[in-house]
C-alpha cells in the first residue's frame, strides 16, 4: 500500500475539455465575475452581453447623477455655462468608468490600451489638433467670461444673435433670423465679439440728420430731441450714465456734427433701454421726426443738389434747329472743335476771313 497523499482531483477532465467545467477567459474583471456568478451563465459570447449591460447601466447612472447634483452645482456656480460644463464632466466621468469596466470584461488590459494609444498618437494628434485647440479655447472662454448664455452678441462678420449654449468645444448662437449657428471656440476666441448685454443692457446710438443752411438749426435740434424722448424704448432723462470714467447725458441730445456741402449735419445721441430691437427704435424716432419736420416751416431736410453757373468765362455754345423741329447736335466753338478737324467736324464760320496767311481769325478779328 503506497503511503502519502495525492493532491488534485482524481479522474477530473482537463479544464476546458468537453464534459468539464467551462473555463473563464483570463482577465481581472472576468475572474472577479467568475468568483460569484454561477458557471451556467458563462455561455459563448457572454462577455459582449455583460459589456453592453455595463454601458447601459453607466449611462443611466450618469443621467441620474446629473439630475441629483444639478441643483447643487447650479447653486455653487453663478454662471450657467460653467454649471452646465461641470454637469457634462460628471456625466463623462461616470461613462468613462463604465467604458473602462466594459473593456475589462471583454479581456482588454490597461497596458494594451496604453500601447494602442501610443501607436496612434501621432496620427490622432494631427487629426484632432483643431478639436484640441477648440477645447483649450473653450476653457479660456469659460474662465474669461466674455459672454454668457442669454447674452446678445455680434460676430465679426456682422451677424447678431443670442448665446444659447457654451461648451468646451463650441458656442451655439441663435441669430436674429431664427437660425442656429454653431461656432468653434477657437474662432470665437481669435475674433472680435461684441457683447450688447454683458453688464448693462442700455446702449447709446446715433442718428444723423442733414438740414438746409436756411433752416433754424436750434429749432431742428429741439425737434430731434423731442422726437427721441417720445419713443418709449428711449431713456428720456435722469442722472448721467457712467461709461468707464466718463459720464454722458441720459436724455437725448442733438449736436451740430458738421457743416457739410449740402447742409448742416446734426447728430442725435440717445440711449436705448434694450439692445434687442434697435432698428425698431430707430424707425420710430425717424417717423416722429418726419412728422415734426413736415409741420414746421422753419426746418427743412437737405438733399444733395448742384448749382451750375454760366458766365463770360464759360465759353460759347451754338445750337441749330433742324427743319423737322428737332435740335441738332450742338457744335462747340472752342478749341476742341478746332482741334478735332480730322474727325469730320467742321468749325463754326468766322466773322471775317482771318489773317492774310489764311489762318482763322484770332484776337485781331475783334471776336
Amino acid at each position: 500500500m503506497q503511503s502519502g497523499t495525492t493532491t488534485g482531483t482524481a479522474g477530473a477532465p482537463p479544464t476546458g475539455t468537453p464534459g468539464g467545467p467551462v473555463q473563464t477567459p483570463p482577465g481581472d474583471a472576468q475572474e472577479a465575475l467568475g468568483a460569484f456568478l454561477p458557471e451556467w451563465l458563462f455561455v459563448p459570447g457572454w462577455q459582449y452581453v455583460v459589456a453592453a449591460v455595463v454601458l447601459v447601466v453607466g449611462y443611466a447612472l450618469s443621467q441620474y447623477a446629473s439630475r441629483v447634483l444639478g441643483r447643487r452645482v447650479a447653486r455653487r456656480f453663478r454662471r450657467q455655462s460653467v454649471a452646465q460644463t461641470v454637469l457634462r464632466l460628471i456625466r463623462f466621468s461616470v461613462m468613462a468608468v463604465a467604458v473602462a469596466v466594459a473593456v475589462s470584461v471583454l479581456g482588454f488590459e490597461f497596458g494594451d490600451i496604453v500601447l494602442s494609444v501610443t501607436v496612434f498618437s501621432a496620427v490622432l494628434g494631427v487629426v484632432l489638433a483643431p478639436l484640441v485647440g477648440s477645447i483649450i479655447s473653450g476653457l479660456f472662454i469659460l474662465a474669461d467670461e466674455p459672454y454668457e448664455i442669454g447674452d446678445m452678441i455680434e460676430l465679426e462678420d456682422g451677424r447678431k444673435g443670442f448665446v444659447d449654449e457654451i461648451t468646451i468645444r463650441y458656442t451655439k448662437v441663435y441669430t436674429l433670423d431664427n437660425t442656429s449657428l454653431v461656432v468653434p471656440n477657437a474662432n470665437m476666441r481669435d475674433r472680435f465679439v461684441t457683447n450688447y448685454s454683458a453688464e448693462d443692457e442700455r446702449i447709446r446710438l446715433t442718428l444723423k440728420i442733414l438740414v438746409t443752411y436756411e433752416s433754424d438749426v436750434s429749432r431742428a435740434r429741439t425737434l430731434l430731441e423731442n422726437a427721441a424722448s417720445d419713443v418709449g424704448e428711449v431713456i428720456e432723462g435722469g442722472p448721467d450714465i457712467r461709461v468707464g470714467s466718463a459720464r454722458y447725458p441720459a436724455q437725448p441730445t442733438a449736436y451740430i456734427d458738421e457743416f457739410a456741402d449740402n447742409g448742416v449735419l446734426i447728430a442725435l445721441r440717445y440711449w436705448a433701454k434694450k439692445p434687442y430691437k434697435l432698428l425698431t427704435v430707430r424707425s420710430r424716432i425717424q417717423t416722429k421726426l418726419w412728422e415734426r419736420f413736415d409741420a414746421d416751416p422753419d426746418v427743412e431736410m437737405a438733399y444733395p443738389h448742384q448749382h451750375v453757373v454760366f458766365d463770360d468765362t464759360s465759353g460759347t455754345l451754338r445750337a441749330e434747329m433742324a427743319p423737322n423741329g428737332e435740335a441738332e447736335t450742338p457744335i462747340d466753338s472752342g478749341a476742341d472743335a478746332a482741334g478735332n478737324g480730322d474727325e469730320g467736324v467742321s468749325s463754326p464760320p468766322q466773322t471775317n476771313s482771318g489773317d492774310a496767311d489764311g489762318r482763322p481769325g484770332g484776337p485781331s478779328d475783334g471776336v
